[in-house]
């Protein structure tokens, strides 16, 4: 007769026999979660492949069409425009000063064309492989090889601060209430989307254009990623060049107090 722990001994109830293995009851637990699991895998893919980036591609194919889509009804927007102004010009019972003063709000507000000498800047992420090009420098992070929202904000405040009289950030036309954004990077402009690089074409004298940038704190600051890290930056003279109107909405959106 074996004396093993297990054996059965005489006078021992059933329910005594019966010992304790926790090892069984783990191994419940464990399939009771990875059926869990499954039951909430399938629930929330709902048929679908849940291992793909389907839904991120659907997102932004979304962003681009709604992009599109702005772009177009901002093309719309800026022909009634042209034919509502046609219009008026013709019986309006404005004196000629008051017609003139009308062309300088449109200026100043920016929905008039502008024409001139202009300078252009042009930023470009870094390169994806890129490592730090000057010694004492640390190999970069991933962000520091992307333009970021303010480094756009720098440009376009240096611009305005050098004189310049209209100013274009990729094929729109800036005006007093234009928010210059990033998500990711891409950037956000009145409704449409855009990737690098980013083009900002400025109508005004040149040279003082070309300080101001020199000028800035945070484009000094720009330049060290320029240098060390490979990110993009060009100026360019473009000549004389026409800047287009704003052609977008003017309508102002602001919070209200909650009754």
């Amino acid at each position: 007769m074996s004396n093993s722990a297990d054996s059965p001994q005489a006078g021992t109830s059933p329910a005594r026999r019966r010992r304790f293995r926790p090892v069984r009851v783990l191994t419940a637990a464990v399939f009771a979660l990875a059926g869990l699991i499954f039951f909430t895998s399938f629930n929330t893919a709902k048929g679908t492949n849940i291992r793909t980036d389907d839904s991120l591609l659907k997102l932004s194919d979304l962003i681009q069409e709604r992009s599109r889509n702005n772009g177009e009804l901002d093309e719309t927007n800026a022909a009634l425009r042209d034919d509502i102004e046609g219009l008026a010009e013709r019986d309006d019972g404005s004196s000629e000063s008051e017609d003139a003063d009308l062309a300088e709000l449109e200026k100043s507000a920016g929905t008039d064309e502008v024409k001139g000498e202009a300078v252009s800047v042009t930023l470009d992420d870094a390169p994806p492989d890129a490592t730090a090009k000057l010694p004492g420098y640390p190999e970069p992070e991933p962000d520091y090889l992307v333009i970021h929202q303010q480094d756009l904000q720098a440009v376009v405040n240096a611009l305005w601060q050098g004189g310049a009289e209209g100013i274009k950030v990729m094929d729109q036309r800036l005006i007093s209430t234009s928010a210059v954004r990033c998500v990711g990077n891409t950037l956000i402009l009145q409704g449409r989307v855009y990737s690098p690089p980013y083009k900002i074409t400025a109508v005004g004298d040149p040279e003082t254009l070309k300080q101001a940038l020199s000028a800035s704190p945070a484009i000094q600051n720009y330049m060290v990623y320029v240098n060390v890290y490979g990110l993009g930056w060009k100026v360019e003279d473009d000549g004389a060049v026409t800047l287009p109107g704003y052609s977008g909405t003017v309508d102002l959106h602001y919070a209200e107090p909650v009754k």
